[in-house]
């Protein structure tokens, strides 16, 4: 019989390997599951798995509501729930590979918030990119940055992975692999291509990468890898514009991504389009942006329902 570390070891390798996980997707879910495995030891020793029934899932999940994250803080509701998820995949992982345990289907996930999208309006975006200084070559890579996120909806993880020879800049399109491993094409806009072929011709070097660092020590090398922006780069360079073009919207990489898609949704492209572009595996993920077709659902009730003559 194998001990619970053992198979939470063997759920994460079939996550690398068949499910083809990121690391950091990996990394979460040997977290999630460790708290687990340590809360079960000290909690209930002597039990293991197949043990597993729902008055100890509500043990434990009575732990988690009470559980301080590294700042001292109660959970938030959502983040338990990252919790219960992995251990309903891990459950779902055990009975598929023959594996006594509690059926996962029984475990329920509480119903939360609904957050709220942020995304920007045309004006904000325009501001964004316009709080950029041109007249040096690091300002014209940060608004090629920004152009390119606006207009493709990349997250940032897809984004620092860009080399240069892969935009086709003449068909404003290029191939990514994104999370998951799913491939998808990209589509850059006029405005973004422009941005980006702007910074390239400024480009003195022959690194690799599309988007590389300014500061610290040049590191030649035969890829320029270690000269390549890491994500928490692309962050920091959002955050600096944003507090630099005053827009009302403490806009993250991912507002970005979000504003792709409000704009696209926003300007009578359906769903299942946008859906495609931005590499969802499941709709459901991408109707999170039907807040803005709501709007222009009360233009049309406004505009045809009888009562509004």
């Amino acid at each position: 019989m194998f001990t619970l570390p053992e198979l939470i070891n063997q759920f994460l390798e079939y996550l690398e390997i068949e499910k083809n996980c990121s690391k950091l997707t990996i990394r979460d879910y040997r977290h999630y599951l460790e708290v687990f495995n340590k809360w079960l030891a000290s909690t209930l020793p002597g039990k293991n798995i197949e043990d597993l029934d729902l008055q100890i899932i509500r043990k434990y999940r009575v732990y988690l509501a009470n559980r301080a994250d590294d700042k001292g803080l109660t959970l938030k509701r959502v983040t338990q729930n990252y919790y219960v998820i992995a251990l309903r995949s891990f459950l779902r992982f055990l009975i598929k590979n023959d594996h006594k345990t509690l059926e996962p289907s029984k475990i329920d996930l509480p119903k939360t918030e609904s957050r709220s999208i942020k995304f920007l309006e045309r004006d904000h975006v325009h501001r964004l990119v316009t709080a950029c200084d041109t007249r040096k070559e690091e300002g014209i890579r940060d608004r090629a940055i920004l152009e390119l996120l606006f207009s493709t909806g990349l997250r940032v993880s897809e984004l620092v992975k860009l080399n240069r020879d892969q935009i086709n800049l003449d068909r404003r399109e290029f191939g990514v692999i994104g999370k998951g491993g799913r491939a998808r094409v990209v589509f850059v806009s006029d405005r973004a291509a422009q941005g980006v072929q702007e910074y390239l011709k400024k480009r003195e070097d022959t690194f690799k990468p599309l988007f590389i660092r300014y500061s610290g020590r040049v590191i030649e090398d035969n890829s320029g890898e270690r000269m390549r922006l890491t994500p928490r780069s692309i962050e920091r360079i959002v955050k600096k514009y944003v507090r630099k073009s005053g827009i009302p919207i403490d806009a993250t990489v991912h507002t970005l991504r979000h504003s792709f898609a409000t704009d696209l949704l926003s300007n009578g492209a359906d769903i299942r389009s946008v859906q495609e572009m931005l590499g969802h595996k499941n709709i459901a993920t991408t109707q999170i942006y039907t807040h803005v077709t709501n709007k222009q659902l009360r233009e049309v009730h406004k505009a045809f329902h009888s009562g509004n003559k």
